[in-house]
């Protein structure tokens, strides 16, 4: 479909989403948010997609977050089902996303960034969660999946002063997987999303769900004895794919994966 306010590139197996609004720091309104929302219904239904990579358009801000210039100029806020930026109340997406984060990640924005499963960031990305300074809160899953990726006490150290953090500062916090030079970002973020398609696709959607819904598991134990029952790991169990593994490594040849 033509899209108004993100663009979507098909490379192979990879699928990068660009949030087009650098005229507003590729801030989040409805609009976009509901073209985000079809590109990722779109990139999960589609078996031949494995990898996503999420970025924003221009040199200067990957997201500045919730469109407030909107909002201050009485259009209604609305936000679909799975979230901002189609993504932070996304719980069912198995396959990986990737945040490629070009500069400003502020509020919603850096929800965005959080709820895709690895962080690149340019050196000159900066990232917060100011919407106190505003009167609103982080409750796009900022206030949740922080605490959880660098600690309750570092990341209220963020949260409660609304302080803006650096590329450098998010990788030694924990959050930011890797810091990258600008004009090399998206270079980077695709060479890992090809390194991923070069493993079963099955693999890392089991690998993923395990991960996730195993944190949300009452303890280790529980997490380790349940995950024969997440839907992913079954349908890995079930592949074509799982016995592709075993003989291409006995015959010496790379996988064919067929993501079934």
């Amino acid at each position: 479909m033509a899209y108004e306010h993100i663009s979507v590139e098909r490379d192979g197996r990879i699928l990068v989403v660009t949030i087009n609004r650098p005229e507003r720091m590729n801030a989040l309104h409805p609009p976009t948010n509901a073209e985000l929302d079809t590109a990722f219904n779109d990139f999960a239904a589609d078996p031949d997609l494995w990898v996503a990579i999420i970025t924003g358009a221009g040199e200067r801000a990957f997201s500045a977050g919730n469109d407030l210039r909107w909002q201050a100029e009485g259009n209604a806020i609305t936000v679909p089902p799975s979230g901002f930026g189609g993504l932070t109340s996304r719980w069912d997406l198995d396959k990986p996303v990737i945040a490629a984060v070009n500069g400003v990640a502020m509020g919603g924005g850096f929800e965005v960034a959080l709820a895709a499963d690895i962080i690149l960031a340019s050196d000159n990305a900066t990232f917060a969660l100011p919407e106190p300074k505003v009167g609103l809160a982080a409750l796009a899953g900022g206030l949740h999946r922080l605490p959880r990726a660098i600690g309750v006490s570092r990341a209220m150290a963020m949260i409660l002063t609304a302080r803006t953090v650096s590329a450098a500062e998010g990788k030694e916090l924990g959050f930011v997987t890797e810091v990258v030079p600008a004009p090399d970002l998206l270079t980077r973020a695709k060479a890992l999303a090809a390194a991923m398609c070069e493993l079963s696709p099955l693999s890392l959607r089991a690998s993923k769900q395990a991960v996730l819904k195993g944190l949300e598991e009452p303890s280790l134990r529980a997490a380790y004895e349940g995950q024969g029952k997440y839907s992913a790991v079954q349908s890995l169990f079930r592949s074509e794919d799982l016995r592709e593994g075993p003989l291409a490594f006995a015959q010496k040849r790379k996988p064919e994966w067929k993501g079934r």
